[in-house]
């Protein structure tokens, strides 16, 4: 894909010892795409260290807005910007940029309009902790219920949107925890979804905003906000 069709979006909290070299990784892995990285009012450095890294667009939220508003942010701008294809890649350093080449050819030999990457598919990859995988298994039945589609990894932000669904998801993308949300607002809309397997890596620094005890909160306000997309009429 030629430069200026593929857009890698990192959105970014309190990032500083990770945002750089998520930032190279995603250079080297696509150097055919263009890094955006989306500063959610972060209060450390993370703002700097990503500018520091070169040849990188960087957007500065003037309020914390949760990854829901910063990845859509994202979506805007590679609607407005004419991208073919947009690459959600977390700042912590979890996902692993030369896994990208995997989403793509999925999305080629498959046609699908969004290939997440899944770290329960085929692969022996860093899988989080107990309470989350847990989590993913009632979702991955839910979906099943709910949409008739096998979803193994409906949590996982690492995720390739084509031209279609980047016209969606920049109109409609939920606020909070929106990857299982996002999954039943596009199928609503007849957009096809499949995934891969990829490997993933524990993150080097910092913490999880989803402990153990905020997991059943987590879990109850997902599910919810998944069956309110679910009964909601088309947009």
């Amino acid at each position: 894909m030629r430069k200026g069709r593929i857009l890698i979006v990192i959105p970014a909290f309190n990032e500083q010892q990770n945002i750089m070299q998520v930032i190279r990784d995603a250079q080297d892995s696509i150097p055919n795409g263009d890094v955006l990285v989306i500063n959610d009012c972060s209060v450390d450095n993370t703002s700097l260290r990503a500018r520091q890294a070169g040849d990188v667009r960087v957007v500065d939220l003037p309020c914390n807005l949760g990854i829901g508003g910063a990845v859509q942010t994202g979506f805007k701008y590679a609607r407005e910007q004419g991208y073919h294809c947009m690459v959600q890649v977390d700042g912590d350093g979890q996902h692993i940029p030369a896994e990208i080449d995997k989403l793509m050819q999925t999305m080629e030999q498959s046609d699908c309009d969004m290939v997440i990457g899944s770290r329960f598919l085929d692969v022996d990859s860093f899988r989080t902790s107990w309470a989350r995988r847990m989590g993913i298994k009632v979702f991955y039945y839910l979906f099943r219920m709910l949409i008739g589609m096998r979803v193994t990894d409906s949590t996982s932000g690492f995720r390739l949107y084509n031209r279609r669904s980047i016209e969606l998801l920049a109109r409609y993308y939920p606020d909070d925890y929106p990857e299982p949300d996002a999954i039943i607002m596009l199928k609503k809309h007849g957009l096809r979804i499949c995934e891969v397997g990829v490997a993933m890596r524990a993150r080097e620094h910092g913490a999880s905003s989803i402990t153990p005890i905020k997991s059943p909160y987590y879990m109850a306000k997902v599910m919810l906000s998944i069956f309110f997309s679910y009964t909601r009429t088309r947009w």
